[in-house]
């Protein structure tokens, strides 16, 4: 584990090439609170919309968070939708020289519509997706240029990454002409396959990285067990003289395959799916990250397989950062340790939560010997929204505010214990004597302070009430304090006689 976040903590700003099929991504989001009545159908209430890389973009889009020097390399239609796919990868600084214009086809656009469905108690489903696309082959003029663009840049790239969504763009002559250049640039080229049932069209690619259902297809081979893993994976790499095959086995984790015969899974860690959109793309950017920057296929796959644990509990096709990966490492996992984040990790988090129409509730402390006043005040707090964000003093934040002799408990351990109360969604250290940076933060929706700050004037609450957010006191809980408590247990220690020492005590 250590070696792992010594790696993602050390992955540098490799120079990635992504070739594959450009699309974009619309989400329109909504509450769905009754159905038609011309229809059997949803009426969803539109209260936002956004737009997201899509396809080969989402490859991109994860390479660029993860930190990568991105070559774009695909093709777009002359609208619209086009030209706000190539505005966001500029604002990326990804190079967008190989991305060529069909005037032959549009832009591909996958709008999904996104339902919050109160009436059923259900968080965010999608609802429909509408898809507007040509997918004809590309021309001999326009593979002309793309080839121009690879033979120039291909030599200056660490890896040559491909994502085949069966678009038209990655003809067999145009795979042919990617892994020539690779081979003659000595350059590593990994592809995400299509669905089909003949993947002769890859032959010589160093790996590949096919889902169950697209290495079934592919080989004829039902994948039950380990057994059938590893002839599918022999028949893909000695029938297609790849180095490695990557497949991935969904709940089961991932099945990493060398042409030596040696197999391995690497199974997943178990956590709730949100939304399988995106995994595979976060498979293909972890492997051409890590292998990218000098590290082997083994160690890749272990981070791939967890970056795209973290992806599948988001919604849509969303990028995992280093810190994510970095917090599942050093948590293991454990749900408990899943709850604590560092401030980057969870602004992006609840940003995700916000899509949803999520009522963000933030209350701090320094919960310095839990006891039941801080129970029922958690509790409180939570009832205020969706879920429930505890800033929590880091020690020497708690130091400076109560003396040199606090805390009595680490912030490491005041943190897990918050993390595992059922109320608690995340936790969050912060090392200023106030909150105000991290409210700042993290934007609540509801910000919880106990009815004692009611005087003293709560921090945050100008901020707060800017946007339209609100300020909610909890009742205090009369007797019930960590001063107290401490107070009782010196009492009782002064009134305490020594223990008279037995024979053997004396010995």
């Amino acid at each position: 584990m250590d070696k792992l976040i010594n790696i993602i903590s050390s992955l540098g700003s490799p120079r990635i090439m992504v070739i594959g099929d450009l699309m974009l991504d619309k989400y329109v989001w909504g509450e769905v609170r009754r159905i038609s009545q011309e229809a059997p159908i949803p009426i969803i209430n539109v209260s936002s919309e956004d737009i997201r890389p899509g396809g080969a973009g989402s490859v991109i889009n994860n390479l660029q968070t993860l930190g990568a020097r991105v070559f774009a390399c695909g093709i777009i239609g002359d609208d619209v939708h086009g030209h706000n796919l190539i505005s966001i990868f500029k604002g990326m600084n990804v190079d967008t020289a190989g991305i060529i214009i069909d005037k032959s086809r549009p832009t591909i656009l996958k709008m999904r519509l996104m339902g919050h469905l109160q009436t059923a108690g259900r968080g965010v489903q999608q609802l429909l997706r509408v898809d507007y696309e040509k997918t004809h082959v590309i021309s001999a003029e326009i593979e002309a240029q793309l080839n121009n663009y690879l033979n120039k840049t291909i030599q200056v790239c660490d890896i040559v990454l491909v994502s085949d969504m069966n678009k038209g763009l990655l003809s067999a002559s145009f795979l042919k002409t990617i892994v020539t250049l690779c081979k003659k640039y000595k350059k590593i080229v990994i592809v995400d396959p299509k669905l089909a049932n003949d993947y002769s069209c890859y032959e010589g690619f160093t790996a590949m990285s096919p889902n169950r259902q697209e290495t079934e297809l592919a080989t004829g081979i039902k994948i039950t067990d380990n057994d059938s893993l590893n002839r599918a994976g022999n028949k893909l790499a000695s029938g297609l003289s790849l180095e490695y095959c990557i497949i991935t086995i969904d709940r089961d984790g991932m099945f990493l395959y060398h042409k030596n015969g040696a197999g391995k899974v690497i199974p997943t860690v178990p956590r709730t799916v949100c939304d399988v959109t995106g995994a595979g793309d976060m498979v293909l950017s972890m492997f051409g990250m890590v292998v990218g920057s000098g590290y082997s296929f083994e160690e890749a796959a272990y981070l791939a397989n967890i970056a795209a644990g973290i992806e599948v509990g988001k919604i849509g096709a969303t990028p995992v950062g280093k810190g994510e990966i970095l917090g599942e490492l050093i948590g293991g996992g454990n749900q408990i340790s899943g709850k604590i984040k560092d401030t980057e990790v969870l602004v992006g988090i609840l940003n995700e939560h916000r899509k949803k129409h999520d009522k963000i509730v933030f209350t701090n402390g320094c919960f310095d010997i839990l006891h039941v006043g801080h129970i029922e005040y958690l509790k409180f707090a939570r009832k205020q929204g969706d879920l429930l964000v505890e800033g929590l003093n880091s020690d020497r934040s708690v130091k400076s505010l109560k003396g040199p002799s606090r805390p009595f408990v680490s912030e490491t351990e005041r943190a897990k214990m918050l993390a595992a109360l059922e109320d608690v969604n995340y936790v969050v250290l912060f090392d200023e004597l106030t909150p105000v940076n991290l409210i700042t933060a993290v934007r609540p929706d509801v910000l919880v302070k106990g009815e004692d700050w009611k005087d003293a004037g709560v921090v945050g609450r100008e901020f707060v009430e800017s946007y339209g957010g609100k300020v909610v006191l909890a009742p205090f809980v009369e007797g019930v304090s960590t001063t107290n408590i401490i107070s009782r247990i010196i009492n009782r220690h002064n009134q305490t006689p020594p223990a008279k020492k037995t024979i053997d005590q004396t010995r």
